[in-house]
């Protein structure tokens, strides 16, 4: 069970410290090109994942057409939003706005699939609102640097709408939950993503140069790899022996390796505003996905 627990913290970690990966790479490609080469290096590693662990990969029609739009929620709208946010924020506060997702997923649940809400639910959702607010307040009415201020508080607002994104996603794979083995969902998800993402990538081919340089390509593949693949894969091997609901309290290492890392390696500043942040965000991330007591439990 250690091992298992292991696996889930490792896969939350990554996608955190992933944020900053992309901060850097974001300073120095073209949105479209990163998003696009990080969907076609994805691809050439799970094309013969899925092969291996799960067979043929072909999928049906009709679910063919789900993962498409998982593809263009997903990774393309989610993708582009925290790319282009993170232009304008801090790999640290784009972490907080990330840690939202259960609860815009809860959200999401209740107006979209009109699933009820337990009260804790409604409160993860207050308090989550209140830490996105918070820092929006903060950053649009903040003291210096007004011109800073307001650029931050846009890029924390792509951040969210690329999250919005994510959430469509989660909600459109409930509805093929069991369908399609998770390998070959994920293959057809980044292909289709890659082919939505080409025309837009397209025109800035030519900022592919700069990959020559060794750390830059590095980081694209670290990126791709581990955001795409390795992710993926510790989290589902957790999930092998963790139920799903314990399984999401991993999710509170997504903003705090976010945290560390920018603070650690891109030296951006901690403040009282962000542990105000982090603590709603953190408090609302575990309100969502905490399992629920079960009826006549001792």
């Amino acid at each position: 069970m250690i091992l298992a627990y292991a696996q889930l913290a490792a896969a939350m970690a990554l996608v955190g410290a992933n944020v900053a990966v992309a901060k850097l790479l974001a300073e120095a490609l073209p949105i479209p090109l990163i998003a696009c080469l990080r969907c076609a290096l994805a691809c050439l590693v799970l094309w013969p994942l899925a092969r291996l662990m799960e067979g043929r990969v072909r999928v049906a029609p009709r679910a063919l057409g789900n993962l498409a739009l998982q593809a263009v929620f997903g990774t393309a709208l989610y993708n582009a939003g925290l790319l282009a946010g993170l232009r304008y924020t801090s790999a640290l506060e784009a972490g907080l706005v990330l840690a939202t997702l259960p609860a815009v997923v809860a959200l999401g649940s209740a107006v979209w699939l009109r699933e009820r809400l337990a009260p804790r639910l409604w409160t993860a959702v207050a308090l989550a609102s209140c830490g996105m607010a918070g820092l929006t307040l903060a950053r649009v009415g903040g003291g210096a640097g007004g011109s800073a201020t307001g650029d931050a508080a846009l890029g924390n607002a792509l951040v969210f709408g690329g999250l919005c994104g994510e959430a469509v996603y989660v909600l459109l794979a409930k509805r093929l939950s069991g369908q399609v083995p998770v390998v070959t969902a994920s293959l057809w998800m980044q292909a289709f993503s890659a082919l939505v993402l080409l025309p837009f990538a397209l025109p800035g081919l030519g900022a592919a140069a700069a990959l020559a340089e060794p750390r830059l390509a590095g980081l694209l593949v670290f990126h791709s790899l581990t955001a795409s693949v390795l992710c993926l894969l510790l989290w589902y091997a957790g999930l092998r022996r963790v139920k799903a609901g314990l399984a999401g309290v991993f999710t509170a290492f997504l903003p705090a390796s976010a945290a560390v890392v920018a603070v650690w390696v891109l030296g951006e500043r901690f403040s009282v505003l962000h542990a105000v942040g982090f603590a709603l965000m953190l408090g609302s991330l575990l309100l969502a996905t905490w399992p629920a007591r079960r009826k006549g439990a001792g």
